[in-house]
Order: structure tokens, then C-alpha cells, then sequence
């Protein structure tokens, strides 16, 4: 009981950690693949996490049956899909703009689920909808007032529709599977299809250094196989609508570790395109929930339970 106890008093700042490390990610990625092919970085980075992840759960394989191979080979070939758009769009951006369009996913997946499972967004989808597509045009306007959608913004773009898919794909393919089974075979496919695109489209890294190996051990431990422990942990015993507003803070942190260790200089009309991201972000994951809360006289931290 207290072990439970002591769980529930820090999910949240589990996966406030989370989202720091996450926010720092797209700083490292952004310095790593100008040393590393980005397909090799993605091959070396997935399929370590899906050997450290597979030893983690030796006990749990004794579950595994053919859909896990099924559900979890499409979860990998969109999460390849979408971490392969969005590095090859930070050559071309900076991080703090990479961070903030790939949240997009957050907006779209309720779109992608009506697709996939019919159910109709409702007014806060639509709302948050309207103003992403507005955040999106401030960061993309040029000193001419026109809108300028290059190749780094355009593949970071569709890296958010690839996330979204993924998510969709996630959401039907756990249930009634166990969702860390899933996770290390979906991270064991994304991994062999980077060596693939490796091995075809580029060279083959062979100068290397104390720096790469750095970049790759933070990565692969720190950002993938860490960081989904403490959001799966954190996500068990938090409500839903306040760990949605915790693992939105992920483009924030880019952001800021951005401005700090990569000299990334965000003029005010990127700030405000930020700030319409953000606010259509929490729109769609929590409808403003919180605001309903205080209005009704009941004490925030009294409207948290644990999460299902």
C-alpha cells in the first residue's frame, strides 16, 4: 500500500521528466545527424532500446501470439515512418519549430480515429483544429507575409499525420495486449527498417567517435527506453487530462533547450504561432476540462484520481 501510495504522490513528475528529457531529444538529434545518416542513427537507436526493452521483459514473452507480430509490425512501420519525416524535417528547421509542428499529432488523431472507428470529433477537436492550422501559418510565414512551407516544415508536418496514425494503430492494437510486449517488437521493426534504408540510400558510418557514442547511448536509453517506463508508470496513476497537459509540455522544453545550447533565436511571431500550437494541443486533450473544474467550486488537486 505504501508502494502504491508513494507511486500516485509522483507519477506526475515521472512524467514531467519524461517530457524534460523529450524536449532535450530534438537538440541532441538535431547536433547527431550531422555525423550520423539519419537512417543509421534510427536503425542503431531502435533496435538497442528493443534488446534492452526485450531483456527487461523475459518473463512476459511466454505471452506472445501471432497478433502481437501483426499489431506490433504496424506500430513499428509508423513509428519508423514518422521518426524518419521528422529527422530528415530538423535538417531543415530548427528544433523549437521541429518540436512544436510534430505536436500537431495531438490535434489529429481525433480526425485519424474518426476515420478509423467513426467516432465524430467533437467542438473542442474542431476548435483546436482552427487554431493549429493558424499557430502553423505564423511559424511558416516569411518576412513577406506569404506562407512558406519547405522541405523541413512540410516532412515535419507529415511526421505529425505519422504519429497520429501511430497512436490510432497503438490504441486498437493494446487492447487486451500487453502494451510493453508490443512496444519492444514495434521498436525491433522500426530499427531493422532504418538498417534497410541504411544500407540502401546511405554510407555506412565508419569514422566514429566518443561524441556519436554519446549522442546514441542518451537517445536510446534516456529518450526511448526511460522515458516510455516513466510516461507508461506516470500515465497509470495520473488522470488523463492532467497527464495530457504534463506530456504536452514536451515542445516547450525544446524550446527552451533550444534557445539554450543550440543558439536557436524564435522571433515573436514563431512565439505566438507557438503559443496557438500549445493552447490547441490542450484544447483537444483535456476540452478545457480544468476551467469546468475550478468553475465549479471543486478544488483541482480534490478532482485528480488515479489514472485507469
Amino acid at each position: 500500500m505504501k508502494h502504491e501510495a508513494f507511486l500516485q504522490k509522483t507519477a506526475r513528475y515521472g512524467i514531467l521528466l519524461a517530457t524534460i528529457i523529450w524536449g532535450s531529444a530534438f537538440v541532441v538529434m538535431k547536433t547527431a545527424i550531422d555525423t550520423i545518416p539519419i537512417f543509421y542513427l534510427l536503425a542503431i537507436r531502435f533496435l538497442a532500446a528493443a534488446l534492452l526493452l526485450g531483456i527487461c521483459l523475459l518473463p512476459r514473452w511466454k505471452a506472445l501470439d501471432r497478433s502481437y507480430f501483426r499489431w506490433g509490425g504496424w506500430m513499428g512501420v509508423f513509428l519508423f515512418l514518422a521518426y524518419a519525416t521528422q529527422t530528415f524535417g530538423l535538417q531543415d528547421t530548427m528544433p523549437s519549430v521541429n518540436a512544436f509542428l510534430t505536436t500537431i499529432y495531438c490535434v489529429l488523431v481525433p480526425f485519424f480515429a474518426w476515420v478509423a472507428a467513426k467516432k465524430r470529433p467533437d467542438r473542442y477537436h474542431l476548435l483546436a483544429a482552427v487554431l493549429c492550422v493558424i499557430g502553423v501559418g505564423l511559424i511558416s510565414l516569411d518576412g513577406s507575409s506569404v506562407i512558406a512551407l519547405d522541405r523541413g516544415t512540410l516532412l515535419t508536418l507529415l511526421s505529425g499525420c505519422m504519429f497520429a496514425a501511430h497512436i490510432v494503430v497503438l490504441s486498437k492494437g493494446a487492447e487486451g495486449r500487453d502494451v510493453f510486449l508490443l512496444t519492444a517488437i514495434q521498436f525491433a521493426v522500426a530499427g531493422l527498417l532504418g538498417a534497410v534504408c541504411g544500407m540502401l540510400w546511405e554510407p555506412f558510418p565508419t569514422i566514429w567517435s566518443e561524441k556519436m557514442t554519446v549522442q546514441l547511448f542518451y537517445l536510446t536509453v534516456f529518450c526511448t527506453v526511460i522515458t516510455l517506463s516513466l510516461q507508461a508508470l506516470g500515465q497509470k496513476y495520473t488522470d488523463p487530462s492532467a497527464a495530457s497537459v504534463l506530456l504536452s509540455l514536451e515542445s516547450v522544453f525544446a524550446v527552451i533547450f533550444s534557445i539554450l545550447f543550440y543558439g536557436d533565436r524564435p522571433n515573436l511571431q514563431h512565439f505566438c504561432g507557438f503559443a496557438l500550437i500549445f493552447f490547441a494541443v490542450i484544447c483537444s486533450e483535456t476540452k478545457l476540462s480544468f476551467f469546468r473544474k475550478r468553475k465549479s467550486g471543486v478544488p483541482w488537486d480534490a478532482a485528480q484520481g488515479p489514472g485507469e
